[in-house]
This record gives C-alpha cells, sequence and structure tokens, in this order.
C-alpha cells in the first residue's frame, strides 16, 4: 500500500511538506482515544528475541529512528507505538534557528537517496523541554545535540554542556554531533566538548549514556581515532553515520545533481562505508563497546548486514521516506525469523541426540 499509493502521494509534494503532514498525521493519530493502540496493532511488532540491553538500557527492538526526523520531539509516543525501539530527536540546539533557505532537501528516486543541507533547524531548548517533559510512557528517547550556527566553534562545548545540563532529566541518551565541514577534527578538540559533559554527569543520580557521531567522510585515522577516544575515556559509544559530501556512483543525472548543489547525501549510496566504518570501530574496538548503526538502511538486509558488522542497535532515516513504516515491522520479521532458524538446529541436536547415544550401546547383531 505504501508504494503503490501512499509513497506516490507524498512524492507529488515537496519533502519538507510531506514531511510536516506526516508528523501532522501522527500528532492527530496520538490525540483520538485509542490512536497509539492502533498504531501499535497496525506497526508494531513484539518479540522476547528482539529485546536488546544496551549501554544500561532495555530496548523492546534494535531499531531506532536516527535524529533530523523528529527534530523537537512532538510524536515520541507515536513513533514508538509505530514499532520503534526508540527514538532520537534532533539535532537540538540551545537557540531556535531556522536554518538554511528553503528548498534544502531533495529526493533522489534513482538512487534511493536524498540530499540535505536544512542547517539543522529545531524549535530550541526551551520548546523541547515543554516536550520531552511529558511521559514518554516506556518509549526510549535519545537527543542528538550540537552548537548553534552562529556560535563560534570554540564555544561549541558552552553549547553543547547547555543542553546536555538542561535536558538531562528528560531523554535516556545523548548524541554528540559536531559540524563537519572539515571532518577530521583534533582530538583536543573533540574532548573539549566532551569532557565538560563527563563531569556534569559525574555529579548526577542518574547515568545518561552520551555516543559521539561521527561522519562517513571522517579519514579512517580519525575513525580510529575517536575509536581510541572512546575506549580510553567515559564515551559510552559511537554512533555511525550520518551523510556524505561524496557523489561517487549516483546514477541520476549529472544536471540534477548540479542543480541540487552542496548538500549531505544519505540513503543506499551510503550503506557501503557506513558498513565499512562500523566494522572498523567494532574491530579496533573489540566488539566492547555500542555502536549504533546508522546510514544507507533499506532493507532488512542491510540491516542484517549493519548487525553483522558490529552494530548494537541501528537507525532508520532515508529508509522510511522509500519504503515507509513498513520498514520497521519487516526488519523486526527477519530478526525474528534469523533467531528461529538459529534455534532450530539446536533444537533439532538436543533431540536427536538420546537416539544416537542409544543406537551406539545397541550391540550388533
Amino acid at each position: 500500500m505504501y508504494r503503490r499509493i501512499i509513497r506516490p502521494l507524498l512524492f507529488t509534494f515537496r519533502i519538507e511538506r510531506a514531511h510536516r503532514l506526516v508528523l501532522w498525521l501522527l500528532r492527530l493519530v496520538g490525540m483520538l482515544p485509542g490512536g497509539r493502540w492502533l498504531l501499535e496493532q497496525c506497526f508494531a511488532v513484539r518479540h522476547p528475541v528482539l529485546e536488546r540491553e544496551v549501554f544500561g538500557l532495555r530496548f523492546p527492538n534494535p531499531i531506532g529512528l536516527a535524529a533530523g526526523i523528529d527534530r523537537n520531539g512532538e510524536v515520541v509516543r507515536e513513533l514508538a507505538a509505530a514499532g520503534f525501539g526508540f527514538v532520537e530527536v534532533g539535532t537540538l540546539t540551545p537557540r531556535p534557528q531556522p536554518g538554511n533557505p528553503r528548498p534544502r532537501i531533495f529526493r533522489l528516486p534513482e538512487d534511493s537517496a536524498v540530499i540535505h543541507r536544512t542547517g539543522r533547524p529545531n524549535r530550541g531548548l526551551e520548546a523541547a523541554i515543554r516536550r520531552l517533559r511529558k511521559p514518554h510512557r516506556g518509549a526510549i528517547v535519545g537527543c542528538n545535540i550540537g552548537k548553534n550556527t552562529c556560535t563560534p566553534p570554540e564555544e561549541a562545548a558552552a553549547d553543547c554542556l547547555k543542553l546536555f545540563r538542561n535536558l538531562y532529566q528528560y531523554v535516556d541518551y545523548f548524541t554528540v554531533s559536531i559540524d563537519c565541514d572539515g571532518c577530521d577534527h583534533t582530538r583536543e578538540e573533540i574532548l573539549g566538548i566532551l569532557n565538560p559533559l563527563f563531569d556534569f554527569r559525574r555529579g548526577q543520580n542518574h547515568y545518561r549514556p552520551i555516543m559521539f557521531k561521527v561522519s562517513p567522510d571522517m579519514s579512517d585515522e580519525t575513525i580510529d581515532m575517536i575509536t581510541d577516544i572512546l575506549i580510553g575515556t567515559p564515551l559510552d559509544g559511537i554512533v555511525a553515520t550520518y551523510g556524505t559530501r561524496s557523489r561517487d556512483g549516483l546514477r541520476s543525472d549529472f544536471e540534477t545533481i548540479g542543480r541540487i548543489g552542496t548538500g549531505a547525501l544519505s540513503g543506499a549510496p551510503l550503506t557501503r562505508r557506513s558498513l565499512g566504518i562500523v566494522r572498523r570501530i567494532h574491530t579496533r574496538s573489540g566488539g566492547n563497546y555500542p555502536i549504533i548503526g546508522v546510514g544507507g538502511i533499506m532493507t532488512p538486509d542491510d540491516a542484517r548486514a549493519m548487525f553483522e558488522a558490529g552494530a548494537d542497535l541501528i537507525q532508520l532515516c532515508t529508509g522510511l521516506i522509500y519504503e515507509g513504516p513498513r520498514l520497521v515491522r519487516e526488519i523486526c520479521r527477519a530478526l525474528i525469523a534469523d533467531a528461529e532458524a538459529a534455534a532450530a538446529p539446536a533444537e533439532t541436536a538436543e533431540t536427536e541426540t538420546p537416539a544416537t547415544e542409544t543406537a551406539a550401546q545397541t550391540p550388533e547383531s
């Protein structure tokens, strides 16, 4: 239904208008008596094999929503009811900002991709608190934080700390995103942002995990350096990755790509690079630290590959634009089928072993 009817309808709108329409419909459903229950019946898949415990939190399933969809925390409970194991809001900045001029998000249907240069539009810290202070009713909520565009780079730590301090009691974990125009940040720059967060957390009664989000455009050396920070500091894990500036391998015509101009590319073209980065982090860290894999997950097979590469959890973003909410359901069902298939040989072996032993003990005639 989504591919035949809903997606063609949504694709008649500019992508941001379609996005606003979807959020409005989710809010509407959430306000109706039994609306969230209906979402659960239509989309959510519950099964014990889907549950994961990662950085001290119990997730109903390992499929989350990446930052950028529910920027201001407007429909967290509705998205959780629709089957997501967790929802990451943001990117939030201390002060509201409109982002870059529109149009600023563009579909590339031939590549199952999107180019975006939003400039982190959001309503700011105070608006986020008004929404996130409401009970989540079991939904796990992460918050992606970053500096305002007008904030000088040397003051980025102050912006992140302000968000961290004020949202600490309202969300379950944090993801730190730093500007990636120059992707190869130094260790000192990264620790300058993270250390104040570690210091504040030490004085709190509740522990909030801190993740750091890496870019596919970072060099392997920078990825290794960030992984070493993960190993050597109280950082809890890494989110890998977000959009790339690269345009390699696109099927869309050059005229279309040139007309769109600059921006980060996300979707199917990002799959291979994201998998490679997750695998690199997993290997270098010995598989001992949480990784959230995101970027180019468009099918259940992509999700399987991300888990095999070392991800503990995954997030969807562009895949939802092209596949709709059924993608969450399909991935959950694939994971259940994989778990049952893996358990079947073990059960068969257990039932066959006594018969084999009996035959071995029977004397030959």
